[in-house]
């Protein structure tokens, strides 16, 4: 109990601390969403200085009230789960853009880092089981497509699959003409089939590196004694390979799946740039283009909880793997 107090303490701190460089960080970037959106409300009509007041009571910010007095605001309104007004998608809250968007991410970037991740890490476990055969002699194969730029693999592969061979379509979340959105089954058919290309691209580009790192944590860990005294003791390779060898191998993995299941909320910005896909990444870029700091900062502390969680769920699922990282106090 008390090691589960002191890891909740510690992420507790650095969610504090993310917040608040969440809160200084846009604020320290070029423009003012303010003058942004007075010179929009300026193309309507002349702008009084009680607009100017209304406008950034509104958004938070702005030259004439203190630093602390927005900060001391955020605070308050993350309190009550108020992430503010978009200025880009105006007058939509922050709440119902990230709402919109980050479904669409998570399924398309989390089912596809989980693909990869499951597939990359079974196949470099029977890789560094079986060293030197075929499989083993792919992975430089496979880590040939994590080494080509993100956004070229994604091209070839739409002018590919999507203008050459159409067999997928070129841009879109799902079918806007011809099904209704909602939890039916054309609807959830569309999604997928406008998703295959997408998550197709991610996992080629990651597996490599899982196979890789699992195949080589399976070759250093075939090496140790306690291996050899499992062999000496009779026991069934099957059960040497998925009881010692594999199970102390993934710890790495586990690790980084953690990091890369964290970042799953920030979705792939190239991927949903080069598909046009409507998901967070999409959202963030136009909220950094249009200096929306609202939209900015719920997206990252969206981010920053995400990631925060992942790591914590990984430090607890840690001791279940490996009872060696249990705290002894």
């Amino acid at each position: 109990m008390y090691h589960l107090l002191r890891k909740l303490g510690f992420y507790l701190i650095a969610f504090w601390a993310a917040v608040t460089v969440n809160f200084a960080i846009p604020r320290l970037m070029p423009g003012d969403p303010v003058e942004i959106m007075l010179s929009k409300l300026g193309q309507k009509g002349p702008v009084t200085p009680e607009t100017r007041q209304a406008v950034e009571a509104l958004l938070g910010t702005g030259t004439s009230r203190p630093v602390w007095s927005q900060y001391s605001d955020y605070l308050a309104g993350l309190a009550r789960g108020d992430l503010g007004v978009s200025v880009v998608f105006f007058p939509a809250p922050v709440s119902t853009i990230i709402g919109q968007t980050l479904p669409w991410t998570i399924g398309l970037i989390g089912l596809a880092t989980v693909i990869s991740f499951l597939t990359g890490v079974g196949l470099g476990t029977l890789a560094g089981w079986k060293r030197g055969s075929w499989l083993d002699n792919l992975i430089p194969v496979t880590t040939m497509f994590q080494s080509v730029p993100y956004f070229w693999l994604a091209l070839i592969l739409l002018f590919l699959l999507g203008s050459v061979w159409p067999f997928f379509p070129l841009n879109g979340g799902y079918d806007v003409y011809n099904v209704t959105p909602g939890w039916n089954g054309p609807f959830l058919g569309s999604v997928l089939y406008y998703g295959t290309l997408p998550a197709l691209t991610i996992i080629i580009s990651s597996i490599g590196g899982w196979m890789l790192g699992m195949r080589n944590m399976m070759v250093a860990t075939l090496s140790e004694d306690y291996m050899l005294t499992a062999e000496a003791k009779g026991l069934r390779p099957g059960r040497i390979m998925r009881r010692y060898a594999a199970r102390n191998a993934v710890l790495p993995s586990v690790s980084g799946f953690a990091i890369s299941l964290g970042f799953v909320v920030a979705g792939s910005i190239v991927t949903e740039a080069v598909f046009s896909y409507p998901g967070i990444g999409s959202a963030l870029l136009q909220a950094v283009g249009g200096n929306d700091y609202a939209l900015m900062q719920g997206i990252f502390l969206i981010i920053t909880l995400a990631v925060l969680g992942a790591n914590l769920l990984v430090d607890l699922l840690y001791s279940v793997i490996d009872p060696r990282t249990r705290a002894t106090s």
